[in-house]
C-alpha cells in the first residue's frame, strides 16, 4: 500500500514538472496538422516528377515557400523576389529580353514562365538541374539576379517570428536550413498548374474551337507538334532550331551543361501554354512577337551542323503562308489559361 502511495506522488511530482514546464518554457509549441496540398492532376497530363513524390506540397509547406517566393530579402539588396521576375500576370515569366535583377544587372538569359513544374523532368534553358529543388537556388546566388549567398538569406530571416512559425509548422520545429528553404519554395512552384485554357475546354467538349483555331489547330498537328508535344506543348527535348545567337561568349545552351559540341545551342523546347503571356520570345528574348517567330522561320534559320531536322529537311525553313500563320497564332492563343494569370 505505501509502495502504491509512493508511486502515486512520483507520478504527481512528474506530471506537476510537466505542467510548470509548458507554461514557463515559451519555445513549447503544439504541433498543427500539416496535411498534403491537394495537387489537382489534369487529365492526360504526364506522370509527376519523382522529386514531387520525394518532397509532396503541403499545406504549411507551400503557405511557407509562398512567402519566401515573395520576399525580396532573398536579394543581397532587398530589391528583388523570385516575384520580381515571376509574375502572375505574365504566367510567371516577365516581359524583360534578358532577365534582369539587382542593381539593373542584365542576366544571360530570357526568363521562363513556371507553369506545370512538377510535370517537367529538366529545368532551366539549357537543363541544368533536374530537381526543382536543386534549382532553386540559382536565382539567389547568381550575381546577375539575386546575389546572395544561403548563409545571408538565412541570416536575414532567422529572426522573424512568422517564419519561425511557418518553419514549425511545416517541418516540426523551428529550424531554417537550406535544405528546408529550397523544398518550400519548390512545394509552392509544384501548385503552379495550368490546365484551364480555351484548349482544355474545347478537350472537356466544354466548347469549341473557331473555324481559324481549328484551322490553326491542323495545321499545328503538321508543322509543330513534333516538339510542341502532348499535353505540356513540349516533348522535353534539347534542340537547335537556328534562332538568333546570343553573342555572349558564356552561352552555349545545352552544349554548356554537357560538354557535348553536338549540343551546341541546343535549348530545352518550351512549352507553349500561356505562350500569349510570355512574350518576348527565345533563350534571350530574340523575338517581339509571335509573328515575328514565325516570319523567322519561315524566311529560313541559321544553318548549323546540329540544326534540327524539321528545318534541314525544308532547305532551313518553315515555309507559312500568311494566313497559316495568322491561323497558328489563333489556336497558340486558345492555350491561354485566364484563370492562371489570375484574370
Amino acid at each position: 500500500m505505501k509502495k502504491q502511495n509512493i508511486l502515486q506522488k512520483i507520478g504527481l511530482l512528474v506530471l506537476l514538472f510537466g505542467l510548470f514546464a509548458c507554461s514557463t518554457d515559451e519555445s513549447y509549441e503544439l504541433l498543427e496538422d500539416n496535411p498534403l496540398f491537394d495537387l489537382t492532376i489534369p487529365a492526360d497530363f504526364p506522370a509527376l516528377n519523382a522529386a514531387v513524390l520525394e518532397n509532396r506540397p503541403t499545406k504549411f509547406g507551400v503557405e511557407l515557400g509562398a512567402k519566401l517566393f515573395f520576399d525580396p530579402r532573398l536579394s543581397r539588396d532587398n530589391t528583388i523576389s523570385c516575384s520580381s521576375c515571376h509574375v502572375q500576370a505574365s504566367a510567371y515569366a516577365d516581359h524583360q529580353v534578358q532577365a534582369v535583377g539587382i542593381e539593373g544587372r542584365v542576366g544571360l538569359r530570357n526568363v521562363p514562365p513556371i507553369q506545370n513544374l512538377a510535370f517537367m523532368q529538366y529545368y532551366n534553358w539549357d537543363g541544368s538541374k533536374r530537381q526543382l529543388e536543386n534549382q532553386v537556388i540559382v536565382p539567389i546566388i547568381t550575381p546577375e539576379e539575386m546575389h546572395l549567398s544561403i548563409v545571408e538569406v538565412i541570416g536575414k530571416i532567422k529572426e522573424d517570428a512568422s517564419y519561425q512559425t511557418l518553419f514549425r509548422k511545416a517541418f516540426g520545429d523551428r529550424e531554417i536550413t537550406p535544405e528546408r528553404i529550397y523544398q518550400s519554395i519548390a512545394q509552392y512552384e509544384y501548385t503552379l498548374i495550368s490546365a484551364n485554357s480555351k484548349y482544355d475546354q474545347v478537350k472537356r467538349k466544354e466548347t469549341r474551337f473557331t473555324t481559324l483555331e481549328e484551322e490553326g489547330y491542323a495545321l499545328f498537328q503538321v508543322h509543330c507538334a513534333s516538339c510542341h508535344s502532348g499535353e505540356l506543348f513540349t516533348d522535353q527535348t534539347f534542340r537547335n532550331i537556328g534562332f538568333p545567337i546570343n553573342s555572349d561568349s558564356n552561352e552555349a545552351g545545352r552544349a554548356r551543361v554537357t560538354g557535348n559540341l553536338n549540343d551546341y545551342m541546343s535549348f530545352r523546347v518550351p512549352s507553349l501554354r500561356n505562350i500569349e503571356f510570355t512574350a518576348p520570345y527565345g533563350s534571350f528574348g530574340q523575338f517581339a512577337t509571335l509573328e515575328g517567330v514565325l516570319d523567322y522561320m519561315d524566311q529560313g534559320v541559321i544553318n548549323a551542323p546540329n540544326l534540327d531536322p524539321i528545318f534541314k529537311e525544308n532547305q532551313n525553313r518553315l515555309p507559312l503562308t500568311s494566313s497559316e500563320k495568322e491561323a497558328l497564332i489563333a489556336f497558340m492563343k486558345t492555350l491561354s489559361d485566364p484563370d492562371f494569370i489570375g484574370n
